[in-house]
């Protein structure tokens, strides 16, 4: 997830001032992971020094004085590349998964023993997944489907590679 340009996207639609940024950004791309207050305005620092985006005047407010960042025509320019710009199907591909049954055959320990680890973590991530896709918003359903496709993934990726394990153990022991 890149936060400049999700911060500079949530600006195009309307200045806002930092917390409300935050606000915003938990609430459709923070799920487990809220963005701290401190890279919201680090970011914002940076948006401002590479012309992105423009401080408004200090405001008066409940605490401490702030400012409205408003998006530039670069920062929109800048939103409007990464939006065009597809992103990678599978940039990399040696997974940790993959590297951990590889090392696994490599140090002699059954590798179907963390498969089956693996697959029973995955299988409790989906079941939780499924009750966020049930009782939260469209938001959470969306990014349930999106982690749990994922998960299925692996899932399948996990049953053909133990399908494979023999082979493999033959390729790695040689």
């Amino acid at each position: 997830m890149s936060v400049p340009v999700t911060l500079l996207g949530l600006l195009e639609r309307q200045p806002s001032h930092g917390y409300e940024l935050k606000r915003e950004y938990d609430a459709y791309f923070g799920r487990g992971k809220p963005l701290p207050f401190g890279q919201v305005y680090a970011t914002l620092s940076r948006l401002v020094r590479d012309n992105k985006v423009e401080p408004g005047e200090v405001e008066p407010g409940d605490g401490p004085d702030r400012k409205r960042y408003a998006i530039t025509d670069s920062g929109k320019a800048e939103v409007e590349a990464w939006l065009d710009e597809p992103v990678d199907a599978e940039p990399y591909l040696q997974t940790v998964l993959f590297a951990k049954v590889v090392l696994s055959i490599m140090l002699g320990r059954p590798p179907s023993r963390y498969l089956d680890a693996q697959r029973a973590a995955h299988l409790q991530r989906m079941r939780e997944l499924g009750e966020l896709r049930r009782k939260g918003s469209v938001v959470d359903a969306l990014l349930a489907d999106h982690a749990m496709f994922h998960l299925e993934a692996d899932i399948r990726w996990m049953d053909v590679t133990e399908a494979r394990l023999g082979s493999l153990t033959d390729l790695v022991n040689q």
